[in-house]
């Protein structure tokens, strides 16, 4: 395979347990290539198996970036994220390397892809719980809101998710400005190839399930327990990602284990749906089927799609 351009960015995309891990070390090596984590969940430090960070023996054969930004109890916003991989992206070139952004999380590659400038402003937990009570005495408030102030934006929203339509609202409340005037493009991408990895329904649930019974088995249940014991809370967001909302419950006694790993199989079901939808609706993404594939053999298939 021909390494790429210096001035190119490799994206590396798709549903969770499709298998973008073990290909991306594969795919790094042959490019000489540094990972850059595209996940909104491995950006915290002590949260390993249930994000399902690679493993700190990869780490070590292949220099990854934006893994372990933050405490648990700390917030990570995307504009930090955005910071910190651009940052990652300018060292991996300047060291005469190819930067390879490797994730599941559509905002975060769209915010390093597009280019976008997210401003800088630090959360307002007042707020949010007032927003938030606001969205549940009345369904769809905020949104109509947001279209009042900010229409372009309120046009990217979809009026369910709560958690974008109170970011907005808050920059407009902290700023004056709507979000969408303030998102900027800069160029820290340059070109961009992006290709995401595909399985068939049933053999992308099949992996899911075996993931979560890996994760069982190598230490999730003690994971969550330590965090819990550090007085780590549970309803950060840290604490809101799969395989941590529905132990906690468990480690509570509120429901059996065999209860809590059948809604983590779900819910990362349903997750993995969610990914493919907002994946999809970008044109810009080449789509490889890896059903079958070793992690070698999805190297070898990428590199004609990487020309």
């Amino acid at each position: 395979m021909v390494p790429s351009p210096l001035t190119r960015l490799v994206v590396l995309c798709g549903p969770t347990a499709t298998g973008k891990t073990a290909a991306a070390l594969v795919l790094a090596e042959r490019l000489g290539a540094e990972i850059v984590a595209a996940d909104s969940r491995t950006v915290y430090r002590g949260m390993d198996i249930g994000t399902a960070k690679p493993p700190r023996e990869a780490r070590a054969r292949i220099p990854h970036h934006c893994i372990d930004l933050a405490e648990p109890d700390e917030t990570v916003t995307l504009a930090a994220y955005r910071q910190a991989a651009a940052g990652a992206i300018r060292g991996i070139r300047a060291r005469g390397k190819v930067p390879l952004l490797v994730g599941g999380t559509g905002l975060y590659i769209r915010a390093v892809v597009d280019g976008f400038t997210i401003p800088a402003v630090p959360p307002d937990l007042t707020l949010r719980a007032d927003l938030e009570r606001d969205e549940a005495r009345a369904p769809g408030r905020l949104h109509a809101r947001l279209q009042r102030v900010d229409p372009l934006a309120a046009s990217r929203i979809h009026p369910h998710n709560v958690r974008r339509l109170i970011r907005a609202l808050e920059v407009f409340a902290h700023t004056g400005r709507p979000i969408s005037a303030l998102q900027r493009r800069g160029d820290v991408a340059g070109d961009v190839v992006q290709v995401g990895l595909t399985l068939e329904r049933e053999a992308l649930y099949r992996r899911i399930d075996e993931r979560v019974d890996e994760q069982i088995r190598t230490g999730l249940v003690d994971e969550v327990h330590a965090l819990l014991h550090r007085g780590v809370d549970p309803s950060l967001p840290s604490m809101q990602g799969l395989g941590y909302k529905e132990i906690v419950p468990y480690l509570q006694g509120e429901m059996a284990l065999a209860e809590a790993i059948t809604y983590l199989r779900r819910n990362t079901r349903r997750f993995a749906k969610r990914q493919y939808t907002w994946f999809r609706r970008d044109p810009r993404i080449r789509w490889l089927a890896a059903d079958g594939l070793s992690p070698e053999a999805i190297s070898d298939a990428l590199g004609p799609m990487l020309e």
